[in-house]
């Protein structure tokens, strides 16, 4: 494996981690969207502010796009205020007219610009070894890496610094704004990171990464636990994984990587909503019939409490006449049974069913309720 292949990689990792950090939050606030909007109206902000420098390297175009991404922010939720329109559609009024603007301004005032729009919503990893951020005689690796981990550093460093604050603010607005915190400033201040983060995964990865890396890999996270500290840590994972086997597969088919990372960003994130512990859909369906089965249990249970003591008690409590009573397949009973005599509600004598202590408990409990 040689330097380049190494130095991509690292710089995917550490792309994937910096945007799923913030982007946990935006998943949690149901703002996922609001990346999106984001990573795509900052265009605006980037050829603003290279119009002022006229230097496609300066960090002034970082400033530009946070604030153009502040931007999006305040008009979607000036637009959501006046309660003509939901968040939804303000997002989907803010983003495409300031993201049209950018493209319009780079398409007639920079087309002899390294600021093209495929670049910008595509990217290329593979190209970002060969700009190295060379200082003090010393080759620190590519721009795109330094850039990036300076980004990460400062999106730990914020979180660090804000726990508190965003932790109460995501989970209890109202709590936090009683508590003398400032939600809105929380929010924003997020917003910033976000902006930040976006423009700075650019040049290497392109907005549609992004995206897929700051909404995927939380929502995996999601699906896996509940605890803040845990799913922030299981976001970094599942988005480094994703960007380390997304750049094996674009290597193995020979297609782009981007592509391949987002790709497997999706492939994990639907592992996790199929087989997630406690949320997936097999969980979910194997508790369903868990469900379903101890239901039919309880039924049971009602129903020979409610023959017991009588004298046909002991034809009407044979498993054969449940079908009859209970509208049981004959199969589908011997089943119920043997799971109630499992659990030591019934038990069998002379081929006839009866209640346990534990058994007639439970028919109480439940005609009671």
């Amino acid at each position: 494996m040689s330097a380049g292949q190494i130095e991509i990689q690292v710089l995917a990792v550490v792309v994937a981690v910096a945007c799923a950090l913030p982007g946990t939050f935006l998943v949690l606030r149901r703002l996922a969207l609001v990346s999106d909007a984001i990573s795509h109206s900052i265009l605006l902000g980037i050829v603003l502010a290279f119009f002022v420098v006229e230097n496609v390297n300066s960090p002034f175009l970082l400033v530009g796009a946070a604030l153009v991404g502040l931007l999006t922010v305040a008009l979607v939720q000036a637009l959501e205020r006046t309660g003509l329109v939901k968040e939804d559609a303000a997002i989907g009024l803010v983003f495409p007219a300031l993201f049209s603007i950018g493209v319009i301004l780079v398409s007639r005032y920079a087309s002899d610009v390294h600021l093209d729009v495929d670049a910008v919503l595509l990217g290329e990893i593979a190209l970002a070894p060969f700009d190295r951020f060379e200082t003090l005689g010393w080759d620190w690796g590519p721009s795109s890496l330094v850039a990036m981990s300076v980004i990460l550093a400062l999106n730990v460093l914020a979180i660090a610094v804000f726990w508190k604050e965003l932790k109460l603010s995501t989970f209890d607005p109202g709590l936090a704004l009683a508590l003398g915190f400032a939600p809105a400033a929380v929010q924003y201040g997020l917003m910033g990171l976000v902006s930040l983060t976006a423009v700075g995964a650019f040049d290497a990865v392109g907005s549609i990464l992004v995206v897929a890396l700051m909404i995927a890999p939380p929502a995996t996270a999601y699906l896996l636990t509940d605890g803040l500290a845990r799913l922030l840590l299981l976001a970094a994972a599942t988005g480094a994984a994703a960007a380390l086997s997304g750049y094996w597969l674009a290597y193995a088919l020979d297609a782009s990587i981007a592509g391949s990372m987002a790709t497997m960003s999706g492939v994990l994130f639907a592992l996790a909503w199929a087989f997630a512990p406690g949320r997936g859909l097999v969980a979910a369906a194997r508790r369903r019939a868990r469900q379903r089965l101890e239901f039919a249990q309880t039924m049971l249970a009602i129903h020979l409490a409610h023959h017991e003591g009588r004298p046909e008690a002991a034809v009407e409590n044979r498993v054969a006449h449940l079908g009859e009573h209970l509208r049981w397949e004959p199969r589908f009973a011997e089943r119920i049974v043997r799971g109630a005599q499992r659990r030591g509600l019934v038990e069998e004598e002379a081929g006839s069913l009866r209640l346990t202590t534990r058994g007639r408990a439970l028919a109480e409990d439940a005609v009671a309720r």
